[in-house]
């Protein structure tokens, strides 16, 4: 059986669980212990240390795009890419802009919100931007969407995993698609697959241990990794004292360097 690598609240892992799922391959769900001292099975299936990566036999994959491809390649069918590559490539696209503008975006807030980064008048600055940011993002998605059924065309795949787990979190922090709107109703309707409904209820659970970590931040105890996209959001955001107070006090973190 597959073993997956990952953490509930993993938008990259949510979408490898999704194709799964979509796909019928049974697999072993595994959290790491990144924090608590480190976890050498995992550490040897990916050097950058990053949910997700996936264990097939002798085979190890990590990213999640590079999941992705290699489960398509792997069980053709049901297809999640679209059949042209047009299609197919407007849907990476579509991926592509998720995992690393949006994705920062929500990371961002939870910086604020879950984590303690900001308070008071910074926090409600650095959270009026994230809404902003992600205004222009849903508006976007909803162009993007078009008429379509989904974002991967008729039928749901690569698009629609890719762009829910942002969405998603989006809604979650108050940030959901406008009522009525075409990408509100496509939200909706794909929270309704049985894939995406697992992901979201492991998700909630996981959340549920996520609870007054700000004095666990200000130990050390808890090092969060702020890497490519999310370092830039949280510069150009207003959060530059966050970063350098993080920098002194060792609770962030930036990608493993290679031993």
């Amino acid at each position: 059986m597959l073993k997956l690598y990952e953490h509930p609240l993993s938008p990259y892992a949510q979408k490898v669980k999704i194709a799964l799922y979509e796909k019928g391959v049974p697999f072993e769900a595994v959290t790491p212990d990144i924090l608590g001292g480190g976890d050498d099975r995992f550490a040897a299936t990916n050097p950058r240390l990053e949910v997700p990566s996936l264990v097939d036999g002798e085979v190890a994959v990590f990213d999640s795009t590079i999941i992705l491809e290699y489960l398509e390649d792997k069980w053709p069918a049901p297809a999640l890419l679209p059949a042209s590559p047009a299609e197919r490539a407007r849907v990476r696209m579509l991926e592509e802009l998720c995992d690393t503008y949006f994705e920062a975006i929500n990371w961002g807030i939870a910086e604020i919100r879950v984590f303690g980064r900001a308070t008071g008048e910074l926090a409600e600055r650095m959270l009026a931007r994230a809404g902003e940011q992600i205004g222009k993002m849903l508006r976007r998605l909803e162009r993007d969407l078009g008429q379509r059924g989904y974002f991967n065309g008729e039928r749901f795949g690569w698009g629609d995993l890719s762009v829910y787990p942002y969405v998603g979190a989006a809604a979650n922090w108050g940030f959901g698609p406008a009522d009525g709107s075409r990408l509100g109703k496509w939200l909706a309707q794909v929270s309704q697959r049985d894939s995406v409904a697992k992901c979201a209820a492991a998700a909630m659970e996981a959340m549920g241990g996520f609870q007054d970590l700000g004095p666990i931040i200000e130990q050390g105890l808890f090092v969060r990794e702020y890497r490519d996209h999310r370092l830039e959001w949280m510069m150009r955001s207003g959060g530059a004292q966050i970063v350098l107070d993080g920098m002194q006090k060792k609770n962030i973190r930036f990608s493993a360097e290679l031993e």
